[in-house]
């Protein structure tokens, strides 16, 4: 690859996809910025002579593969794909339907996968190229009123995880950005949905939930400017980071559930080595 690299981005609409085209452009490199609405888009990005604007939505695996072939055309190639859309749905468990629970896995998951098996041939074919899908710190630590996002989450981590074993013989690099609370619009009514059911045993967890989400909305203490330039940083490294865990409360949230692991592991030692046959 050259230093000039096609970076594809999902969701550049808004919240940090814009800051991610915004640093790529800036970086030099050509940018396809695509999303639902190309006028959102195009109003946040302006006009640039190495942007292509281009209508995706993940969830239509059609729309990925025809966003693939516009930037191939205009571009030549794809050499960074940044899976970024997503949404939350927030909310306790129950009250949460099949149907909302399958929008957010099928937008957070199924998302990501369509794209990027839309541009793996790609890179497959030049040998080279580089995954980078946004996850989260609830990718690795569940909580309260996160079961949807964190299930999602944290497939798209199982997912990560195994495709990086998959791809790097082909020359195919793999990160996966772990964020904690950074000030993007995640949070706006645009992009939170709650559950559509009530149950009165939640009534009060539910209440102190939302008024987490709508205290910290706009407060988040990391800045999604400076995320997206740590992403043109390690997008030129030899060895970029599997796991790029951004934020001083992510980290946190991660030394946490290490060490968690760690007292199950120990705590629980050896009832769990002995579970083999004896002559094993």
């Amino acid at each position: 690859m050259t230093n000039n690299k096609v970076w594809f981005i999902t969701g550049a609409g808004r919240g940090m996809g814009v800051d991610i085209a915004k640093a790529a452009l800036a970086a030099g490199h050509q940018v396809v910025a695509t999303g639902r609405n190309t006028d959102k888009v195009a109003k946040a990005l302006g006009d640039d002579e190495n942007l292509l604007i281009v209508k995706l939505d993940v969830t239509n695996p059609s729309d990925a593969e025809a966003a693939v072939k516009l930037a191939v055309n205009r571009f030549g190639r794809i050499d960074v794909l940044v899976n970024n859309a997503g949404n939350f749905y927030g909310g306790f468990f129950e009250e949460l339907t099949t149907q909302q629970m399958e929008h957010q896995i099928s937008t957070n998951l199924y998302g990501p996968m369509n794209v990027t098996r839309a541009v793996l041939p790609l890179m497959r074919k030049v040998r080279s190229g580089h995954i980078i899908s946004i996850s989260s710190l609830a990718g690795l630590v569940g909580g309260a009123g996160g079961s949807a996002y964190s299930a999602s989450k944290f497939g798209l981590e199982g997912w990560m995880e195994s495709l990086r074993d998959e791809v790097a013989p082909y020359g195919i690099k793999t990160t996966i950005v772990e964020p904690g609370f950074f000030r993007t619009e995640l949070l706006e009514p645009e992009s939170t949905f709650w559950g559509d059911l009530s149950i009165d045993d939640y009534a009060e967890g539910n209440a102190q939930i939302k008024a987490f989400f709508k205290e910290k909305n706009r407060k988040q203490e990391g800045d999604p400017v400076k995320l997206a330039k740590a992403l043109i940083t390690i997008v030129s490294q030899e060895k970029p980071p599997f796991r790029l865990i951004a934020g001083a409360d992510a980290i946190a949230g991660a030394e946490q559930k290490v060490a968690e692991l760690q007292q199950q592991i120990n705590a629980h030692r050896e009832l769990s080595t002995s579970l083999a046959y004896e002559d094993a």
